[in-house]
């Protein structure tokens, strides 16, 4: 009976990485789409919203920023030497070159019980280059830089309209104070 289990439990768990690996490998032959999006809504205005992003990409070079369209493409970033870094430790071999840009869409209008809401969305293109003679070709993202980027995002959106409140609570007390 336990050897049963055993023996199932073992046929899963192999069907199970069978059809992982197979999927990887259909993705890496096929040629899938290695841009990745992660977005977040804010309850905030997107004027506020728009400050936010670009004190967030302060350290980055911007290529392209249009307030009215709300996007903002930096300008490509070399990362060989944190790509090949954070890559040893895996399977990978190193690269030869490696670039990556971000491009921020910010989409206004929304509402969410009466207080403006602001969806802000991070893409990540990352490419690689192993040796001379192969050219740029795209990978998938880990991820973190994207993340990173709308926490700070949603922190600096806290921080300035916690600050706004504070003024107007200051701005309120003063003129109360005025009229008497």
């Amino acid at each position: 009976m336990i050897t049963a289990r055993r023996s199932i439990f073992f046929a899963i768990g192999v069907l199970g990485l069978g059809m992982f690996g197979c999927m990887s490998a259909y993705k890496k032959n096929v040629g899938h789409d290695t841009t990745l999006t992660f977005s977040r809504v804010y309850l905030t205005d997107f004027n506020t919203a728009w400050q936010a992003v670009l004190e967030s990409l302060k350290a980055v070079p911007i290529d392209i920023p249009n307030r009215d369209a709300g996007f903002i493409q930096t300008r490509w970033i070399e990362n060989t030497a944190i790509k090949n870094f954070t890559d040893s430790f895996g399977t990978a071999d190193t690269y030869l070159k490696s670039q990556y840009r971000l491009r921020v869409s910010l989409s206004r209008g929304g509402n969410y019980n009466g207080v403006p809401a602001v969806k802000v969305t991070v893409q990540k293109d990352q490419l690689i280059q192993r040796d001379v003679l192969d050219g740029w070709r795209p990978v998938e993202t880990d991820s973190i830089e994207e993340n990173t980027l709308l926490y700070r995002i949603g922190r600096l959106i806290t921080i300035k309209t916690q600050l706004t409140q504070i003024e107007e609570e200051k701005i309120k007390k003063d003129l109360e104070e005025t009229q008497f």
